[in-house]
């Protein structure tokens, strides 16, 4: 797919983050780009920067998804790539634990699971479908490409770590329906992947004590640094103008494996 003006995008979690980097490096190319995300003031601020759209929604509802995509679509046309980085951590514990000073047996709390999976894995294939549809509607380009979706994982989806199992099974089902998404689309030109980010410096990080995330680049075998925005924006970017590029879920980790925690 050749990037230029007459090309739509829409970044999920487009705001911050891996989003925001990837919006501006489709926009650099000319891509017409809408941001789908919660922050408002982050949101408005970067679509006036690249002169794209904001559209204020939350991935778990349907009819916000629904009014997102409208309104990006009459400003910008009906969208031939989506980038999907809107997500959740947070809520770690165990499957069950034991409190150590009472012996007191704990489940785990299963709203915090359904919130996560709600979020990372259903609000992530709530988009694909919608944006799938919609680019089923657009003839193929000259390449043959109709649409591209590029999806975010981690690589928490291979090297789940303990007390992150919501998280882990979030991602690992990204993941899983990466190929069979490829497979669905593949008759009407539409390519699906998925990058399963190590540890990136995102807003998340940003909080947090430099030497708290000095000792996580560390962990890194090669470069021994935090991975950045740009980064997964350029493999993105390979994804969505790489014709040849489907059903791949890859690592973008400087060759990390996580720990048990």
């Amino acid at each position: 797919m050749k990037l230029d003006s007459t090309i739509s995008a829409v970044i999920t979690g487009g705001a911050s983050g891996l989003g925001a980097a990837t919006a501006r490096l489709l926009a650099s190319h000319g891509v017409k780009v809408a941001l789908f995300d919660l922050d408002a003031e982050r949101g408005e601020a970067l679509a006036a920067e690249l002169g794209g759209v904001y559209c204020a929604v939350n991935v778990t509802s349907s009819p916000e998804v629904d009014a997102a995509f409208a309104k990006a679509r009459a400003a910008n046309g009906q969208e031939r790539i989506l980038v999907n980085c809107a997500g959740v951590g947070g809520g770690a514990a165990k499957t069950a634990s034991r409190d150590k000073t009472t012996g007191a047996i704990k489940e785990y709390p299963l709203e915090n699971f359904e919130r996560i999976i709600q979020v990372n894995l259903i609000g992530t294939f709530r988009c694909i479908t919608k944006s799938a549809a919609g680019m089923m509607t657009l003839d193929p380009l000259p390449d043959g490409d109709r649409g591209a979706i590029v999806n975010t994982a981690s690589v928490a989806a291979e090297d789940g770590q303990i007390g992150q199992i919501a998280y882990t099974a979030s991602k690992a089902a990204v993941v899983g329906i990466t190929l069979v998404a490829a497979r669905d689309l593949s008759s009407e030109n539409i390519r699906v992947n998925t990058i399963l980010p190590g540890i990136f410096n995102t807003p998340m990080l940003a909080r947090a004590p430099e030497a708290v995330k000095a000792a996580l680049g560390a962990q890194v075998p090669f470069p021994k640094r935090l991975g950045e925005g740009e980064e997964y924006a350029a493999l993105a970017h390979a994804m969505i103008t790489n014709g040849y590029f489907n059903g791949e879920d890859v690592r973008l980790d400087g060759a990390i494996r996580m720990a048990p925690r």
